[in-house]
């Protein structure tokens, strides 16, 4: 008699960006995050400007406003990182990013920093979002692990892939 083998889950842990707040995505004040057009993810309210690597990966993008961050897993999860809300338009100011397209990264190296009290200066939010664009394509299901205040590097998440 045949027995169909199960597959292991495969998952992957994801850590905290930022010391701050983990809140929902729905709580953020974008519709484009909140109703999570741009994929599945968390939100922080930061306390400190330093950012490392939520995941093992390698940078696909560093947004030219230094805002944003893409990376992508070993297996293909896309991951974008982005600082603020509506801070494109500090075109780059007040953002010192230290890595760049290529870059191979492993979870809590250091991707740079940005400046909260100038962003908050200049009328911006400094809410910042963690979301997974291919989400729906590549992960059954997210567990959060922490909500409240965490420190970078912390494990927050963990998502189960398909």
């Amino acid at each position: 008699m045949f027995f169909k083998r199960h597959k292991k889950e495969k998952n992957i842990m994801i850590h905290s960006p930022l010391n701050g707040e983990v809140i929902p995505l729905e709580s953020v004040p974008d519709p484009v995050f909140s109703q999570k057009m741009m994929g599945e993810g968390l939100a922080f309210i930061p306390t400190s400007g330093e950012v490392v690597s939520p995941i093992n990966g390698k940078v696909t993008q560093v947004f030219p406003t230094k805002h944003a961050i893409g990376m992508l897993t070993e297996d293909g999860l896309e991951v974008l990182l982005h600082l603020g809300l509506e801070t494109v338009e500090l075109k780059g100011e007040g953002f010192n990013i230290n890595v760049n397209a290529g870059d191979v990264v492993r979870a809590n190296d250091s991707l740079g920093t940005f400046d909260l009290s100038y962003i908050e200066e200049r009328g911006k939010e400094i809410i910042s979002v963690l979301v997974f664009p291919n989400f729906e394509e590549k992960i059954s299901e997210m567990i959060p692990l922490k909500s409240d205040e965490v420190e970078a590097g912390t494990e927050i998440a963990e998502l189960i892939y398909k």
